[in-house]
């Protein structure tokens, strides 16, 4: 099974694009993971690994997708 990460911030935008996007993709095919970086910093590093540039932003097998802007990853590393 295939893993999907949705990372935010806890942004209004980020929680709005969390319950259309993230709860939209078929659990049948892929695990979800969903990370708050603001409350878990120490993923900061993995998502700027994977390509998230600002957040909310999906990670589908390994590419990144930038929803909507609601923070930059640069701002959460303060």
């Amino acid at each position: 099974m295939s893993t999907a990460i949705f990372y935010h911030a806890g942004c209004p935008v980020c929680l709005g694009a969390e319950q259309m996007v993230a709860e939209a993709i078929d659990r049948s095919k892929y695990q979800v993971d969903i990370v708050h970086l603001g409350e878990q910093a120490d993923r900061i590093e993995e998502a700027e690994a994977a390509g998230v540039k600002s957040v909310p932003a999906l990670v589908l097998d390994g590419q990144a997708f930038h929803i909507n802007f609601g923070a930059s990853i640069e701002a959460l590393k303060h």
